[in-house]
């Protein structure tokens, strides 16, 4: 690639030498191979977690097979959100229809299951022959006396973005539906948090110190009757925003639960988070209970950083995530260990999330909208970056190009919330940019080792 495409040259800017503000929430350029997925998957891996439901894809194989296990998400308790349902269409059915089939698999699935609700994703498919989801979910609730919700997620109806609001409108048909649940004194509910590699735990456990109950979380380790009480909460507390904050407004909006964004990656993040609460509980005890708590984990965590910042100082880290308000707490983690960060973007970041980011970085960090794998090569080897950090799709860019990588996104394993979070974050950071592989290793074509280019070479 000798050149960016001339239609996105608004979505890439860099800091320092250009004025403009980034250009936003657009859709994806038609043949940029985005990093973007689709609606459909952008409505399962928000629904997925919730444990005692049932999921049933509507539509071939692939759709299952493609978004199953996708997250991380781990449940106390049942198993039944880590099964992949499917109807299977075949070209019979997508010929003579589909309902007939949905319908005899909800009925045998809750029949032999039990769940509290059940989840019907729509695929493209089934937005092409018109089967009346819906209509067939209405009939299996009547007879089954549980809630058989549609998710209207037919995939090339918008991005992933889009299918993040479908399952918040899902979700919406839940909260609300019991009255008799009586909410602690102090009680939130955090909404964006899905549990990856048991994250809920650690930040609930921070909670409790505080005094604070957790009713419902959305949709990390779920349960339909916690979402169902979810608006006798005094506050929604939401990680991460892109993909849950049209719930947090439309529970503003019908219950007068108030919303405040935070995040839980990094020690200034975690710590702002833990404050936030106490601050608008307006509890001077609970208050002195967050700041005992911060300064007891700061003070075990940054000794045991320094060995890391020591191999770390200096190196340099690119980072492509799904959420810009991730990326913002990577960049502040980054700077603690010493790393400086030279490129910058996600899938769904907003106007606020890149203007905070803009004004965190460094001058000639290249910050990017909706990037793809040509341009991400390109920014790496133009920038000389020791490190990728993203998800799945980023892997084999960083792989390819001979550069240490850590998983940030919704596959991994590793708890990388809270204090301990942060901890796992550096030795997995150190391990990547000082594994002993890059020496049998090119550097990435046309960029010597240590050296870079100047951007108009591009």
């Amino acid at each position: 690639m000798t050149q960016f495409l001339k239609e996105r040259e608004n979505q890439i800017l860099t800091k320092g030498a250009d004025s403009a503000e980034i250009a936003c929430g657009k859709k994806s350029l038609a043949g940029s191979v985005s990093q973007r997925a689709c609606v459909f998957c952008g409505s399962r891996v928000v629904l997925y977690p919730i444990a005692d439901a049932l999921h049933v894809i509507h539509g071939p194989v692939g759709c299952a097979s493609y978004t199953w296990d996708i997250r991380g998400s781990l449940s106390s308790g049942p198993q039944l959100h880590r099964l992949s349902f499917t109807t299977d269409l075949k070209e019979r059915d997508v010929v003579f229809g589909g309902e007939k089939k949905l319908y005899h698999s909800l009925i045998e699935l809750i029949d032999k299951h039990q769940p509290k609700a059940a989840f019907v994703f729509s695929t493209c498919i089934i937005g092409v022959i018109g089967d009346d989801v819906e209509a067939v979910c209405r009939q299996v609730t009547r007879e089954k006396g549980i809630d058989v919700i549609p998710v209207m997620s037919e995939g090339f109806n918008g991005t992933k973005k889009d299918g993040y609001k479908i399952a918040n409108e899902a979700l919406a048909r839940l909260v609300g539906t019991n009255n008799d649940f009586k909410p602690a004194k102090y009680s939130i509910n955090i909404l964006g948090d899905f549990n990856l590699a048991g994250e809920l735990w650690i930040l609930a456990e921070y909670y409790k110190k505080l005094g604070v109950e957790i009713i419902a979380c959305m949709t990390g380790d779920g349960r339909v009757d916690e979402i169902r009480r979810a608006h006798h909460a005094s506050l929604n507390v939401v990680q991460c925003s892109g993909s849950i904050m049209h719930l947090a407004k439309d529970m503003k909006e019908k219950y007068e639960i108030p919303f405040m964004k935070v995040s839980y990656f990094g020690i200034e993040d975690m710590s702002e988070a833990l404050y936030e609460v106490a601050k608008f509980f307006d509890d001077e005890e609970m208050m002195t209970k967050a700041r005992e708590l911060v300064t007891n984990e700061i003070s075990n965590l940054l000794p045991a950083l320094q060995p890391y910042r020591q191999k770390l100082e200096g190196k340099k880290a690119a980072i492509y995530v799904g959420g810009a308000f991730k990326a913002i707490s990577l960049v502040k983690a980054l700077r603690l260990l010493g790393m400086k960060t030279v490129v910058v973007g996600s899938q769904t970041g907003n106007a606020e999330d890149y203007k905070l980011l803009k004004e965190l970085c460094d001058e000639g960090t290249i910050i990017v909208d909706d990037s793809n794998p040509n341009e991400l090569s390109e920014f790496v080897k133009l920038t000389g970056a020791h490190l990728f950090i993203g998800g799945v799709k980023e892997r084999p860019i960083a792989h390819k190009l001979g550069l240490g990588f850590c998983d940030h996104n919704h596959e991994r394993k590793e708890a990388l919330a809270g204090y301990v979070g942060m901890m796992n974050f550096a030795k997995e950071v150190f391990a990547s940019v000082t594994s002993p592989v890059w020496k049998f290793t090119k550097a990435p074509p046309s960029l010597p080792k240590g050296r870079s280019k100047k951007r108009k070479d591009i």
